[in-house]
């Protein structure tokens, strides 16, 4: 049975993870960690409650250019609020996919973020944005770029003394459309064998956000490159999916999920551009 600490500060935190490192985990949601425990995945000595610590920042703050987001932040949260559903669609289609209307109640979004797997609804969404995250540690504060922030599969930037106490949301200067497309296995909760955000700007720039067909969640962008009449043609679509590697595994084969990341890039990129072509009339 793991030790239980319900630390009064970020300060405490911070303390704990350096006394037992890998043998520590956090515990804001805890539907990843639970889902480890049970199945043999992981066994922490030590669970952190990263709810208790009184100088948390607060779930989400709203701000003229940016939007704020602490570790407590849940899915249903995030959804519910109306600038994000206004401002952030492909973020809302992406968060409401994950797991189930319960899970999404405990959910948090930075440990969608911090749990690191490549298939993370959320991830190729908040990619759109060039988001960032502040890690704490015994050093102070830091900030990472989330496009700089992965490694590899359940690898990031943030060391075993550290924890991410902030994520920041730059909000578009322009009218963008977002949307969001996945692919699993069956209907209903289940993890994505290939998934796609797209944004489309007021000139007909595209970026990609792409989610399991790479060691980590990838961010595409072809500043060269518009939209013409709302058509997206071939070349510009492998222009966007290039950098995706997909591979053969449990979920799908390699060759499948390329194929499928063009159609659903394609469906995002065209409901992303009708989105931004709503939002500039109303």
């Amino acid at each position: 049975m793991p030790r239980y600490h319900a630390p009064a500060t970020i300060a405490e935190v911070v303390q704990l993870l350096g006394e037992h490192g890998a043998d520590a985990r956090l515990l804001v949601g805890g539907t990843d960690l639970l889902v480890g425990v049970r199945h043999g995945t992981v066994n922490p000595a030590v669970v952190i409650d990263l709810k208790t610590p009184a100088d948390l920042p607060a779930p989400i703050v709203i701000e003229e250019s940016r939007v704020r987001i602490g570790p407590t932040l849940t899915m249903a949260a995030l959804t519910a609020e109306p600038l994000i559903r206004q401002v952030y669609p492909g973020l809302v289609e992406a968060a409401d996919l994950v797991g189930s209307v319960a899970i999404r109640n405990r959910a948090s979004l930075i440990g969608n973020v911090c749990n690191a797997s490549p298939a993370a609804d959320t991830v190729p969404a908040l990619l759109l944005y060039d988001p960032t995250v502040t890690v704490q540690g015994p050093n102070g504060e830091r900030t990472v770029a989330l496009r700089d922030f992965y490694l590899g599969p359940r690898l990031t930037r943030c060391g075993p003394d550290e924890l991410v106490v902030r994520l920041d949301l730059p909000r578009p200067q322009t009218v963008s459309g977002s949307a969001f497309q996945r692919l699993t296995r069956r209907r209903g909760v289940d993890l994505a064998s290939v998934s796609v955000a797209a944004a489309v700007d007021p000139d007909g720039i595209v970026r990609l956000g792409m989610g399991a067909v790479g060691p980590t969640p990838l961010l595409s962008e072809a500043p060269g490159l518009r939209l013409v009449d709302g058509t997206v043609t071939d070349s510009h679509l492998e222009q966007l999916v290039g950098p995706a590697t997909p591979i053969s595994d449990v979920r799908a084969e390699g060759d499948y999920r390329a194929a499928t990341l063009r159609a659903l890039a394609r469906r995002a990129i065209l409901t992303a551009a009708h989105r931004r072509t709503r939002r500039e009339a109303s």
